[in-house]
């Protein structure tokens, strides 16, 4: 119960997510669900999802005990579909932030209806993907059930962080009941009949003598007339499934994620611990008390407002130089053809330094920058400037939905107040970007009311912040093939005379609008610069463009497409001082039909209360399938102090819950004090390691069906060959800014070790003659960083003996086993004493981990060893009975029946013939 009470606590952790969702007595209101923009327009797209979610708000409402409903649910129309009247215009929705989206698959990889989900137990998930095809495709009932039902088993995942009860990596367990052994199949409820199918010929499975389970290519396939009511996280198809597997119904002893992430508890008991069920009450009705309600907005071209910081202290520390550079790429790099861009400047009073203009041609974007600010003065009156960007979008537009503000400060200003509640209700969106250790500490509750995005960025110019930030602010159309991509972002302080050189990769995803920037923050005369492709071509600083507006910064476009491969870049320093020089460089995709390989970072959380951990994420990515296989590094920058480098792993130990989906994670506690923190991560991929993989918590594909005795199997799920997805990526590089989190409570004289081991998540226990192997990751020392001390390791015959009261469980002996450093696989053996080993047993283990100030983990997931002897199988060549005689037996009897009945024969044969002769 000690460990459930902790589990539970993640309910309370702030998730970073653009969802706006809320709750209101029973009803979920402003759930967003946008269109794809590279879908064609196709209004039967808009009546199906109506027809979906008004028919899962039933269902929704029944499965929770009349306690939750859908009530208004909003739909993202894409820009280039016909206008209609009752379009409305879209306010703070967008495409990225929306709780579902449609939009086709990459490759050929099925239909699938999955959530993207990477947090813990009891964490919300990212958003819910539907392909157009499985809003449109009847056919695809038999695979997948009722829509409906399928958007309640995405939405418990994407809202209450709940787990499927199915595994297609574990298919299948051993069980015992009523004291016999036998295989099952992994599901949940257990109550749920069927047979065990060999899909390609619809014969009945046999065993597998390596793994003593069902063969491979053996399928459950269920009876479509059922009595199991439970459960909607296994097989939401089936007609009887109604409700949500609860103590009663659950299957503890299913090898599925449920019970791994949620320490065995039942998908009813973790909705009940959420928030959403302590703050309502059940609805005395049998139906829901609202019929859903839809509004339709539709999107429009982007209009940005810079709202830059002009005071005093912007002339502090190369500020507003810094400004400029960052501003400029912005302004000829980042911000996508089409959009209008407009600029104003505040201090003590603001003014408009440019009104909107649209980004149709070069000679906009090198009209916009001209405008940029180069000198700063006077005080900070941060809502002024709010104001005077919300005036100037007002000159072209009714009202400031959709739009957005670019806000920089690097000052305080006791007066923001005034101006939230404005800010909250104005339809536009607020991203701020926080320059400095003096920034406005009130700065980052713009970007919450309206779901901006947030940035931090320190005076330390060989980070890169500034450009980092200001290069993290695209589109949230999800035109994805419109979007800047950042490949690459270094800076570092070099001495007189030398050289900074590296190598960037181009992909064969990206290539268009290439650039590559170096600036730095000395002299004004250019670098020495030689820039070569992958093949040959030189580039030098003559070829690059250096502004009279911005000396020092040189530009450098590639015309076309470019090439594909490794570019090598040196660059001299050739003043007289060592100096920072930093190399950018931004791309766009390569081509409409191929999305390129991008990069989402981000916390946890973006505020922080010391001690409590955070997690990295990194979720690398082509389309809609995760990235394996990359060299992930993030960087965390503290306000004070030097930033920390911590390598994101895919290996489901740790912070990261699930192995091989794309996301990279790490936790977080190097903790340098209180204030911002700014997150940056770095991949690199290499061609012939990276390939991509298929995406997890999905819909289960029902293999068939058994109706009326007779076995109809579905066509098996499309597949992808290993071969085809690796050739098709190559290398890559991609640099990507998380924004800001905010820690608080860290102790003014430093911290003691607070932080204990991870819980280990991937045990697994077997038998190996007769021993028992375990193996698991090694956790650190703090949580997945370092050594721990040493290991607990408990056996039961009991699961859930072993999951409550862990301390008294059964000790095994570990004084020879040594932790190894964090991320390494651990190994070990043993001969497990007052056990009694025979068919049908089956032990459990659990292990902990303790450091060197004696804090310990959570207990880790639950491992089963199971010795099953399978039945020997019936053919042609035996007969099954009781007693198990054998071929040769048989033979024998079959023999001596046939030699007695031939002398039987023989000896009337012989009395007949002798009578006749008499």
């Amino acid at each position: 119960m000690r460990v459930f009470k902790s589990l539970v606590l993640l309910f309370l952790l702030p998730v970073v997510r653009g969802s706006m969702v809320q709750l209101k007595n029973g009803g979920y209101e402003d759930i967003v669900i946008a269109i794809n923009p590279g879908l064609p327009e196709n209004d039967n797209i808009i009546r199906n999802i109506k027809d979906m979610v008004k028919e899962a708000s039933s269902y929704l409402f029944n499965a929770t005990k009349q306690r939750f409903f859908f009530k208004t649910v909003k739909i993202i129309i894409p820009l280039h579909w016909l206008p209609k009247p009752e379009y409305l215009s879209i306010k703070t929705e967008s495409y990225d932030k929306a709780d579902v989206i449609v939009a086709n698959p990459f490759l050929k990889y099925g239909d699938d209806p999955y959530t993207l989900q990477y947090g813990r137990c009891g964490e919300k998930g990212r958003y819910i993907h539907f392909t157009p095809d499985f809003l449109l495709n009847d056919n695809l009932y038999n695979i997948y059930g009722p829509r409906a039902k399928v958007f309640v088993h995405e939405w418990a995942h994407l809202r209450w962080g709940v787990f499927d009860e199915y595994n297609n990596d574990a298919p299948f367990y051993v069980s015992i009941n009523s004291g016999k052994a036998s295989v099952e199949a992994t599901r949940c409820s257990a109550s749920v009949t069927g047979k065990y199918i060999v899909q390609s010929t619809t014969k009945e499975c046999k065993y597998d003598e390596q793994t003593k389970l069902y063969e491979a290519g053996c399928k459950f396939v269920p009876n479509k007339i059922q009595n199991a009511p439970a459960s909607i996280m296994y097989m939401q198809s089936l007609p009887s499934v109604v409700e949500f597997c609860d103590q009663s119904t659950h299957n503890e002893k299913a090898t599925n994620m449920q019970n791994k992430m949620c320490n065995y508890h039942s998908t009813w008991e973790i909705i009940m611990n959420s928030p959403d069920f302590s703050n309502t009450s059940p609805i005395n009705s049998t139906s829901p008390p609202y019929e859903t309600s839809f509004s339709l907005l539709q999107t429009k071209d982007r209009v940005v407002c810079l709202v830059l910081d002009v005071s005093g202290s912007m002339a502090q520390n190369n500020r507003i130089n810094r400004l400029y550079q960052s501003a400029e790429i912005f302004l000829l790099q980042i911000v996508e053809m089409g959009s209008w861009v407009g600029m104003t400047t505040f201090q003590s009073t603001a003014q408009i330094k440019i009104n909107l203009q649209q980004i149709v041609s070069e000679n906009v974007r090198q009209n916009l920058i001209k405008h940029l600010p180069t000198s700063a003065d006077g005080g900070t009156n941060i809502c002024e400037g709010v104001r005077k960007g919300f005036e100037m979008i007002k000159q072209k537009y009714t009202n400031l939905y959709g739009s957005e503000i670019v806000l920089l400060t690097d000052g305080e200003d006791t007066c923001m107040s005034n101006c939230l509640t404005e800010v909250e209700k104005s339809g536009s969106i607020i991203h701020t970007i926080a320059l400095g250790p003096n920034a406005a500490p009130e700065l980052e509750q713009f970007s919450d009311v309206t779901g901006g995005l947030k940035f931090y960025a320190t005076d330390t110019v060989d980070s890169n912040g500034l450009i980092d930030a200001f290069s993290g602010i695209s589109s949230g159309s999800g035109n994805i093939s419109e979007q800047s991509i950042q490949l690459e972002s270094t800076a570092r302080s070099v001495a007189v005379k030398q050289w900074m050189n590296g190598t960037v990769t181009v992909d064969s995803t990206v290539g268009n609008d290439t650039f590559f920037v170096v600036t730095w923050d000395g002299i004004t005369s250019p670098l020495d610069i030689l820039l070569r492709d992958p093949k040959g071509k030189e580039y030098r600083t003559s070829d690059f463009t250096v502004s009279v507006l911005n000396l020092r910064t040189a530009r450098l476009n590639i015309a076309g497409t470019a090439e594909v491969g490794d570019w090598y870049y040196w660059i001299q320093n050739n003043h007289t001082d060592s100096q920072v020089i930093s190399m950018i460089v931004t791309s766009r995709a390569a081509s409409l039909a191929v999305p390129p390989v991008t990069v989402k970072a981000h916390m946890n959380k973006d505020t922080n209360n010391f001690p409590n951990p955070m997690v990295i994420y990194a979720e690398v990515s082509q389309g809609f399938l995760p990235v394996l296989g990359a060299t992930v590094m993030a960087t965390v920058e503290p306000q004070t102090g030097s930033a920390m480098d911590l390598k994101l792993l895919d290996d489901g130990s740790g912070a990261d819950i699930t192995k091989n989906d794309g996301i990279y994670s790490k936790y977080f506690t190097s903790f340098k004090g209180n204030g911002r923190y700014n997150l940056k991560v770095r991949v690199q991929g290499k061609d012939k390691t990276v390939r991509l993989g298929r995406r997890q918590s999905r819909a289960l594909y029902i293999p068939g069906y058994i109706e009326n005795g007779e076995i109809k199997m579905n066509a098996p799920r499309p597949e992808v060959s290993d071969d085809e997805i690796q050739a098709k990526l190559g290398s890559f590089n991609r640099v990507a800014s998380g924004g800001s989190f905010v820690v608080e409570k860290v102790p003014s004289r430093g911290t003691t070790d607070v932080f204990p081991p991870c819980k280990i998540i991937d045990l697994e226990a077997q038998y190996e003659e007769n021993k028992i192997h375990l193996s698991w990751t090694a956790p650190g020392n703090d949580f997945d960083v370092g050594q721990a001390e040493r290991y607990i390791i408990k056996m039961s015959e009991s699961l859930l003996d072993l999951r409550n009261i862990f301390e008294n469980a059964t000790s095994v002996n570990t004084s020879s086993l040594v932790p190894n450093p964090a991320g390494t696989k651990e190994s070990f053996q043993f001969k497990p004493e007052n056990f009694t080993i025979e068919n049908g047993t089956i032990i459990y283990f659990a292990i902990c981990a303790i450091d060197n100030a004696s804090l310990t983990s959570e207990v880790s997931n639950i491992a089963q060893a199971a010795l099953f002897l399978p039945p020997k199988e019936s053919s042609s060549s035996s007969v099954p009975g009781d007693k198990g005689i054998n071929v040769l037996t048989i033979v024998l009897i079959v023999a001596g029946c046939v030699a007695a009945v031939l002398i039987a024969v023989s000896t009337a044969v012989c009395i007949l013939h002798k009578k006749n002769r008499r």
